[in-house]
C-alpha cells in the first residue's frame, strides 16, 4: 500500500453487519460508489468492517462490490444486565484496537457505517484517528448502535425526516435525509422476466387472479408463513400466491398446490419478482419497505414486535400506513380473519391503484444509494 500508484487511490472503508439489513443497503452504496469514481476516473479501493462471525463475511464476499472483508470482534451493546455484558466488554475492546490497527494501515479518507453493533467500535476508532465517519439509519426510530455512532459523525444520513426529533439539536443539524439505500437493480425492473421465472412450466398460474407476493424473510417469518400455511385454499382461490417462505420454514409449507408458488429464498431475481407483483404481504423490515416503495406495490404489512425487538418495525409499518401504501396487522390483529379482510380490500383493482400510487411517492425521486456515494465521494476528495 507503499507504492506511488496507491497514494492516487482513494480508500473507503464500510461497517455494519449483523443482519443483512445492515449489509444490503451498504452494498448498494458500494455499487454507487464505484460508478461515480469511474464516470470521474478516479480509483478508488472499498474494505468493508464486519462481524468476524455470521453471515457478514459470506454476504458482503459473494456481493463482489467489496475489495477486502475485514472481520472485527464485536460484543453485543445491552441495556439490561447481564453476565454477558463483561465478557462483550472485552470483545468491544478488541474490537476498537483492531479497527484502529487497521485504519492506521488503510488509511481510508472516509469511513461509512450502516450500522449493527460491529460498527461501533470502528466509528469510535476512525474518530479516534481524525477520519471523517459517516453514519446511515434505515429505520423510522434510531437504534442504539447508530445513537452512539451519531457522536463520531461528521453526518448522519436518516431515512424519514421525522427521525430527526430523536436526535438533539446538534446531531439533528448535521443529519441529512436521504431515505434507504436501494440496490440500483430496483431502479430498472423486468416484471416479464419476474414472471417468467415463477411460472415458466406451471400451468396453474391463472392470469385474471392477481400476484400475491409473501416475503416471509430469509431466515423465516414463522408468524407470516403460518399465516398463509392456515389460509392457503382462500389464498389461492383468490390469488396467485407467490410464497418466500425462507430455508427455516420451507419444509413445513404444503407442497402441490395448485396455485401456490413456494420458493425457500430469492436473492438476484428479487427485483423482477416484486416488479410483477399486485400486492406484497410481508414483515416491515426498511429494506424491504424502500424496496416495495420504489416499485410502487400496496402492502400488508405484520410488523415484528414483542419482547425480542425495540418496536423499529412498528415504526416503520405505521408510517407506511399513514401514507396510505399500506395496511397493518399488529400483534393481537395479525389473525386469519383480519388479513382475509385486508387482503379482500385490495382484490379491488382501484383500491390497489390508489395505494400503490401512494407507495410510490414515498420514494419518488430519490436514489438514497446515489445521493449517500455523492456526499462520501466529495469528502473523500478534501484530503
Amino acid at each position: 500500500m507503499s507504492d506511488s500508484s496507491a497514494l492516487k487511490k482513494r480508500r473507503f472503508v464500510f461497517a455494519g453487519g449483523g443482519t443483512g439489513g445492515h449489509i444490503y443497503p451498504g452494498l448498494a452504496v458500494a455499487d454507487c460508489l464505484r460508478e461515480i469514481a469511474k464516470s470521474r476516473q478516479v480509483e478508488i479501493e472499498i474494505f468493508w468492517f464486519g462481524n468476524s462471525r455470521g453471515m457478514d463475511k459470506n454476504l458482503v464476499e459473494k456481493s463482489g462490490s467489496i475489495d477486502t472483508f475485514v472481520g472485527i470482534p464485536s460484543g453485543k451493546l445491552r441495556r439490561y444486565a447481564s453476565f454477558k455484558n463483561v465478557t462483550d466488554f472485552f470483545k468491544i475492546f478488541l474490537g476498537f484496537v483492531k479497527s484502529c490497527c487497521m485504519l492506521l494501515r488503510i488509511k481510508p479518507d472516509v469511513l461509512f457505517s450502516k450500522g449493527g453493533f460491529v460498527s461501533v467500535t470502528p466509528c469510535a476508532a476512525a474518530k479516534f484517528l481524525h477520519i471523517p465517519v459517516f453514519t446511515h439509519e434505515c429505520d423510522f426510530t434510531p437504534g442504539l448502535a447508530t445513537r452512539i455512532n451519531a457522536t463520531f459523525a461528521t453526518k448522519i444520513f436518516l431515512s424519514y425526516e421525522e427521525t430527526k426529533s430523536y436526535f438533539s439539536s446538534d446531531k439533528a443539524e448535521k443529519s441529512v435525509v436521504t431515505g434507504n439505500p436501494v440496490r440500483p437493480v430496483f431502479y430498472s425492473p423486468h416484471p416479464e422476466n419476474g414472471k417468467k421465472f415463477l411460472f415458466s412450466g406451471r400451468g396453474d398460474y391463472d392470469e385474471s387472479k392477481p400476484i400475491l407476493l409473501v416475503l416471509g424473510g430469509s431466515l423465516g417469518a414463522h408468524q407470516i408463513n403460518g399465516l398463509v400455511g392456515e389460509n392457503l385454499p382462500w389464498l389461492t382461490e383468490r390469488f396467485n400466491v407467490v410464497h418466500q417462505c425462507g430455508a427455516a420454514d420451507a419444509e413445513k409449507m404444503p407442497g402441490n398446490v395448485e396455485g401456490y408458488f413456494l420458493h425457500p429464498f430469492i436473492y438476484q431475481e428479487m427485483c423482477d419478482v416484486v416488479s410483477c407483483a399486485d400486492v406484497v404481504l410481508a414483515r416491515a423490515g426498511a429494506n424491504s419497505l424502500f424496496e416495495c416503495s420504489v416499485l410502487s406495490k400496496p402492502m400488508v404489512l405484520v410488523p415484528l414486535c414483542g419482547s425480542g425487538t425495540r418496536g423499529d418495525q412498528i415504526d416503520n409499518a405505521r408510517f407506511f400506513e399513514k401514507q396510505g401504501a399500506a395496511f397493518v396487522l399488529l400483534g393481537d390483529e395479525a389473525t386469519s380473519e383480519n388479513l382475509k379482510n385486508q387482503l379482500e380490500k385490495l382484490l379491488d383493482s382501484a383500491t390497489r391503484a390508489k395505494m400503490a400510487d401512494n407507495s410510490g411517492r414515498i420514494t419518488e425521486g430519490k436514489r438514497p444509494a446515489q445521493k449517500i456515494a455523492e456526499i462520501i465521494f466529495e469528502e473523500s476528495g478534501k484530503k
